[in-house]
């Protein structure tokens, strides 16, 4: 993945998070731009300018002036004393996200750090050498500071580090890579944290799990009209038109088409809301994802440290670009249109295990035998886990971007929390994805229980639709007798959420 005279994308992040190494531009504007930057510096540094971060203190100390005989040393202090993070650590790949985000964030050339400093993250990439970062900490303005100090404690040699699965210390996981240990410069360590990464990189994740959800809702939803024999005509392109909200017609007309492999006919006039209405609520989540791209991928290609130093027009930029304010309301949007989808799921799948609705299949899809139908419960006790995930995603959609808390001396009097919503959003979304897993052994119970009734349900699907039910049952054997589930949950989670299924072009 080249890195620095390109625009990324969020499919960029995503690759290199999976893997995929990361190579800096050999574009000769790209590292002159970088140099130049940094040179400026060094001048203003040379001609006697205050430069905050730089020959000041941080934050509300920046009134006070730091000697000259002590501004190496700046950067490392300021390393050390945000290294106070708690909770979990990120996972790798989010780990990786967030390195690609600060290296693309350095690399616009803005940022007055060394080349060198481009090629060292560069390498914890592509080497693996994985910073344990915890996940809380940040206030999201002044950017990702706690979390972005162990990236910086990494390359000058301390704490510790994910390499091949084992914790290590990172002094010794750099010298085993042949990598140099790295005395930062001034400047550098704000670079490294006083930015957005952290928020970015989980967002670019949170984005691309979403997208696919939305997709796996449409299918879902499809299976589940199958299963209680439900009217197609809802979906029909013609209400699409009548109502031109973009995303509800898309998911509109994935259902039509999924259901599209024969009509054995409604058995009501109108389907209840969790089914006819799925498109409604689908598309909200299917009109906001564009917009939320677009945002996610401006702060993904920004320059958002701070100072700024443009050496081609001479300029320094004092400003507040490390406030994560747009990624923050994205991720509170996505949160909650997000957590509508596990309500929606929830919903189809209280209706296919209820006999009072489902339309004549057994009582919570259970696959027994007439003989040992009383000490068999089939899906009872994942529709539970499905209510109890779905009330938790529900509660988790508060928005965290409204909760701006005013912090260290009244500098930070206004602040993002842009990485505790993208956070939140993680969290929906494996919530959601849960309440998915559950819907999809429902569909698929279900679908087999109409084959073995002999009613033509699996007919009314499209080529692609039983495909896609072959390929998300591959491992779930049909439920007679009840038998722990939590191994196949858990198995589908972890699908749902790499999105290994095929869904729609």
């Amino acid at each position: 993945m080249e890195v620095g005279a390109v625009r990324l994308t969020l499919e960029a992040v995503l690759r290199v998070s999976r893997g995929c190494p990361v190579v800096l531009s050999e574009d000769p504007g790209f590292r002159a731009r970088v140099e130049a930057s940094r040179a400026f510096l060094g001048d203003l540094l040379r001609e006697g300018t205050e430069v905050y971060g730089v020959n000041t203190g941080y934050g509300d100390c920046c009134t006070v002036a730091i000697p000259h005989e002590l501004l190496l040393e700046l950067p490392r202090q300021l390393t050390r004393y945000h290294n106070c993070g708690l909770g979990r650590f990120l996972d790798p790949e989010e780990t990786l996200a967030v390195l690609l985000a600060r290296l693309n964030s350095l690399a616009q050339g803005y940022s007055a750090v060394r080349f060198e400093l481009l090629e060292a993250l560069a390498a914890l990439i592509n080497h693996r050498i994985l910073p344990r970062i915890p996940a809380e900490g940040s206030v999201g303005a002044s950017g990702d500071l706690t979390p972005l100090s162990y990236v910086a404690a990494v390359l000058m040699g301390e704490g510790e580090a994910l390499r091949d699965g084992a914790v290590v210390p990172a002094r010794a996981a750099l010298e085993e890579a042949g990598l140099p240990v790295l005395e930062l410069a001034p400047k550098e360590g704000l670079a490294l944290m006083n930015g957005t990464a952290v928020m970015t990189g989980l967002a670019c994740l949170a984005y691309q799990r979403a997208e696919h959800l939305s997709r796996l809702a449409c299918r879902l939803t499809a299976l589940s009209v199958a299963c209680i024999q439900g009217n197609r005509e809802h979906f029909h392109p013609r209400l699409s038109q009548l109502k031109p909200h973009a995303g509800q017609g898309e998911a509109a007309a994935w259902i039509y088409a999924d259901l599209g492999g024969g009509d054995a006919g409604a058995l009501r006039l109108q389907d209840r809301y969790s089914l006819r209405c799925a498109p409604h609520v689908i598309g909200v989540l299917r009109d906001a994802l564009p917009w939320i791209r677009r945002d996610l991928e401006n702060e993904l290609n920004s320059a958002n440290d701070n100072p700024l130093f443009d050496g081609e027009a001479r300029l320094m930029l004092h400003g507040g670009h490390f406030y994560g304010g747009h990624v923050a309301f994205a991720m509170d949007g996505l949160k909650v249109a997000v957590a509508n989808l596990a309500d929606l799921m929830d919903r189809q799948l209280a209706l296919l295990v209820d006999t009072r609705y489902n339309n004549g299949l057994p009582g919570n899809l259970s696959g027994a035998q007439a003989a040992r139908a009383p000490i068999n419960h089939g899906l009872k006790a994942v529709q539970i886990g499905s209510s109890a995930w779905a009330a938790e995603a529900l509660k988790l959609t508060m928005p965290a971007s409204v909760f701006s808390r005013s912090t260290e001396a009244h500098n930070q009097d206004k602040v993002s929390l842009g990485t505790i919503a993208a956070r939140d959003c993680l969290r929906v979304l494996e919530l959601t994805g849960q309440v998915a897993a559950a819907l999809v052994l429902a569909t698929l119970q279900g679908l087999e229980l109409r084959r073995r009734q002999g009613v033509p349900a699996l007919e009314r699907l499209s080529a692609e639709a039983l495909a896609a039910l072959a390929e998300m049952g591959a491992g779930f054997p049909f439920l007679e007798e009840d038998r722990p589930l939590d191994t196949t949950l858990r198995a589908l989670c972890a699908d749902l959420q790499a999105c290994r299924w095929s869904l729609y072009p």
